[in-house]
């Protein structure tokens, strides 16, 4: 179980809060997924499966080549941000 000051914590760090009845039910949400991955770590064998990074195959994917095509100027880019430091988009920090 993920105590309620464990997700607070990480929330600070996120620079977010929510009030108790949503951190309520964030704690029950955890409660379920590491339920289920207790169920899943029951599974016999499952050690030996490789894991999936994508709901199907690479080898037969079909995927697309990367072309140039039409882009953005900085100016249109800038045009609905407000606050730039030279030419870039200036947002919040998030990392401590």
């Amino acid at each position: 179980m993920i105590s309620k000051e464990k997700l607070k914590e990480y929330a600070n760090k996120l620079m977010f809060d929510m009030n108790e009845e949503e951190y309520e039910t964030l704690q029950n949400e955890f409660d379920i997924i590491l339920k289920q991955m207790e169920w899943i770590e029951k599974i016999p064998n499952i050690k030996d499966v490789e894991p999936m990074t994508f709901p199907f195959p690479l080898k037969n994917a079909c995927l697309r080549k990367d072309e140039v095509g039409d882009y953005l100027t900085v100016d249109e880019v800038l045009m609905n941000t407000k606050h730039q430091v030279r030419d870039q988009v200036k947002v919040p920090k998030v990392v401590e």
